[in-house]
């Protein structure tokens, strides 16, 4: 009567195995890569006015203040062997007093599309009348993805 019982649950678990392990191989083959975000060095950071059809009606995100409207510009440089989509750029600014001008936060803009090699980029910001130019430009940074992600 063991042996019965015994063998009745081994052939009952054995199609459960073997089916667990096909779809864990199968799974194994077929899953995407991941779309990981790739990291692009940026260079030749500056600043300029905005050009008087951008900077009308400039207001600080900070408060209800006036604002100067600048553009920052610079060189993404991508080396990653694939054209990159959605590129989100990073930086810190500073006033000539270094004070933070974009307080808790670091994304500055982004860049729809980046081929490969060097790009010009350009990302309008807004900063509060009160504080002194000229800007301090540091730690910018680039990174993006291969495919497009839901935008």
């Amino acid at each position: 009567m063991r042996y019965r019982q015994a063998h009745a649950s081994r052939t009952r678990i054995f199609p459960v195995v073997l089916v667990s392990i096909l779809i864990g191989m199968i799974t194994w083959l077929w899953i995407p890569p991941a779309l990981a975000a790739i990291q692009m060095q940026v260079s030749n950071v500056d600043y300029k006015d905005c050009p008087p059809e951008l900077a009308e009606g400039a207001v600080s995100s900070f408060s209800s203040q006036e604002a100067n409207c600048f553009l920052v510009t610079g060189t993404v440089n991508n080396t990653s062997g694939k054209y990159i989509y959605d590129a989100d750029v990073f930086g810190r600014i500073y006033d000539a007093n270094d004070n933070r001008v974009m307080q808790n936060r670091t994304r500055l803009g982004g860049i729809d599309e980046v081929p490969l090699g060097k790009s010009e980029f350009e990302i309008r910001i807004s900063v509060p009348t009160n504080l002194q130019t000229p800007l301090q430009l540091k730690q910018f940074k680039a990174s993006g993805f291969a495919g497009r992600i839901g935008r």
